[in-house]
Formats: C-alpha cells, sequence, structure tokens
C-alpha cells in the first residue's frame, strides 16, 4: 500500500509547515470558533445545573456540548484535509453533514484500537501474575520487565504520534474503520519514528503560535487595561478585564479571587475579553489538524 523505503523528504516537511496557513481558511476558522462557544455554553449550562444539583440536566447539556464538540472538531477536519489536499473546501453545512455519516467512524477505531491495547495489557498482567509462582517467576520476570517496558513505551509513543493524530485525517479522508486500522497497523511497524519525528514539528509549530498569541493577548490586555482604567477613568477594576481574556466569567472570576464590578462595564469587559480567547483558542487548534492532515498526507502520497 505504501514505500517500505519512505524517508524525510523536503515535500513532507513543506507539507507541515504549510500548516501556518490553516487559520485563512475561513470556513474551518468559522466553523471551529462557533465549535467552541456553542461547546462552551452548554458546559456552563451544564455547571449551572449542577449547582442547582440538577444532576440530571447537568449530566444532559455536559453530554451535548461532548456531541457539539465531537461533530464541530470533526466538520473542521474534514474542511482542513480539503485544504491540505489542495482541493476546494466545502461548504460548512457539507462538512457538518459529512461529520455526521462519517464521525463514528473514529469512534469504531478508537474502540478497535482500545480493544488491541487491552488485550496487550491483559497479557503482560498474566505474565506478571505467573511471575510470582516458585519455579518459573524469577526467570519469566527477567524476561517480562524488559518485553513489558518496551511495550508499555511504543503503545505510549503510538498512542500520542499515531493513534491520536491520526486517526481523524484518516476518516476526513475517506477511509473507512477497517482500512484505518490497517493503516494505524502499518505506520507502527514501519514508519514510526518517522511519524514521531513530523509530528514533533507539528507540536513545536503549535507552541510557537500559541507563545505568538499569548503574548498578543497578554500584551494588549494589560497595555488596554491599563487605558481604559488609569488613563480614560472607567471605573473598572483592571484584573477583571484580564479574568475575561483568559475565559473567566463573573461567578469564576470571582471564586479565582479577582475583583469583580457587577456592572455593564464589568459584564461587557468579561464578553469581549471572552471572544479574545475563543479566537485565541482557536488559532492554535487549526494548525494543530491541519499539521495533523499534512503529516497523514505525507506519510501516505503514494497511496
Amino acid at each position: 500500500m505504501g514505500r517500505s523505503d519512505r524517508k524525510l523528504t523536503l515535500q513532507a516537511l513543506e507539507r507541515v509547515l504549510g500548516s501556518l496557513d490553516a487559520p485563512r481558511n475561513g470556513s474551518a476558522l468559522y466553523a471551529l470558533l462557533c465549535t467552541f462557544c456553542a461547546a462552551g455554553l452548554l458546559l456552563a449550562s451544564s455547571e449551572s445545573a449542577l449547582a442547582r444539583e440538577d444532576s440530571f440536566w447537568g449530566a444532559v447539556w455536559a453530554g451535548l456540548a461532548l456531541a457539539c464538540a465531537f461533530f464541530g472538531l470533526n466538520a473542521t477536519g474534514l474542511m482542513l484535509m480539503d485544504q491540505a489536499r489542495g482541493e476546494p473546501v466545502r461548504d460548512i453545512l457539507d462538512a457538518l453533514l459529512d461529520a455526521f455519516g462519517r464521525a463514528h467512524r473514529v469512534l469504531g477505531v478508537l474502540a478497535l484500537v482500545l480493544c488491541a491495547a487491552g488485550g496487550v495489557l491483559a497479557a503482560l498482567v498474566g505474565l506478571l501474575w505467573l511471575a510470582r509462582q516458585p519455579v518459573i517467576g524469577a526467570p519469566l520476570f527477567t524476561v517480562t520487565v524488559p518485553v513489558g517496558v518496551v511495550l508499555l513505551g511504543i503503545m505510549g509513543l503510538a498512542g500520542a504520534v499515531l493513534v491520536g493524530p491520526l486517526v481523524g485525517p484518516s476518516i476526513w479522508s475517506g477511509l473507512g474503520v477497517g482500512a484505518t486500522v490497517r493503516l494505524l497497523w502499518r505506520l507502527l511497524r514501519r514508519d514510526l519514528v518517522e511519524c514521531a519525528a513530523l509530528m514533533l514539528l507539528v507540536m513545536a509549530l503549535t507552541t510557537g503560535v500559541t507563545a505568538l498569541i499569548s503574548f498578543v493577548v497578554v500584551g494588549g490586555g494589560r497595555v488596554l487595561a491599563q487605558l481604559a482604567v488609569w488613563i480614560v477613568g472607567i471605573d473598572l477594576p483592571p484584573q477583571q478585564l484580564m479574568a475575561g481574556l483568559f475565559g473567566y466569567g463573573l461567578r469564576a472570576a470571582g471564586a479565582a479571587g479577582a475583583p469583580v464590578a457587577h456592572s455593564p462595564l464589568g459584564a461587557g469587559a468579561l464578553v469581549g475579553g471572552g471572544v479574545v480567547f475563543a479566537v485565541a483558542l482557536v488559532l492554535p487548534t487549526l494548525v494543530y489538524l491541519r499539521g495533523c492532515c499534512a503529516v497523514f498526507l505525507a506519510l501516505n502520497e503514494a497511496d
């Protein structure tokens, strides 16, 4: 299905570096922003219900928040896969409908992977239990220790750089559950190191974008707080404006110990700061998802 002599190439690196163009995908940006906002509102409704000791509606709102985030991320991923392939980006409504039709495959793949990992763990636990026997215990434990360390280490690495990042792009590219599982197994056997190197580059790009956005948000927020409160004289604690930039609401900011002004200006500061927080959260997520699509395509460009 793929090349046995696949190496890290300039084309693969260019694909990954191209993930920095993800914010230019306006449809994906809008879809992900709406997803985070809707999921955040549903989660806030869940917290309010739980605060009233209404566990039923708290669970309902939390489940809706998870479903909104899951399908929204898959719709965004479909549009980012179109961008990564150089194809026309589908409409948001089409992406959402496609996500409803394909997203369950992601859960199916993850279920199969978890079952396989559970089988390996069960076998390892069985070997450790047999190591308690008086005759074969010591030699068996001597063999089990290195085998167990290597297996668990590879499973952890594969989960971080292979299963987690590439299951979604595989489904977004049109593969089914069985084809995705076979692809993951092939990459695990042949290209795990290569996949890890490309994913490290994606994580480095995402971290860099996050650092730049954090600098812009924190620096701009501090300057604006001084202009609004100390120079213009708006009656608003500067900490309340900064709390809004980090996603705090009135209740959360007060619980965190920040001074809170219960006024229209105070509410406006938190709402406006929340918008900035949502955008700042969306941009690194777009870069990461686009990078995962690029890694998938780079590893399978000859298929």
